[in-house]
């Protein structure tokens, strides 16, 4: 695998897995009874995105490595 595909690869991957870890843990306003004036009572408290973005990368590191062995070792 060259450099520029295993690039998109992994930022798919990435994106993918990021779509899947948005939800976890998210408590809208209207739950929490901590409703700011002019905004969606959907809207998040807290979305804590550094947090995920950590576990998305993480996770989209191992997920792509198990793709690049077997793109790399596997033959059909």
């Amino acid at each position: 695998m060259n450099w520029p595909i295993g690039i998109a690869i992994y930022l798919t991957v990435w994106w993918t897995i990021l779509f899947a870890v948005l939800p976890w843990g998210v408590r809208s306003q209207e739950e929490t009874d901590a409703i700011v004036p002019g905004t969606e009572p959907g809207a998040p408290v807290s979305p804590l995105l550094i947090k995920k973005a950590i576990a998305t990368t993480v996770v989209a590191a191992i997920v792509f490595a198990g793709i690049w062995w077997a793109m790399e070792n596997v033959t059909i």
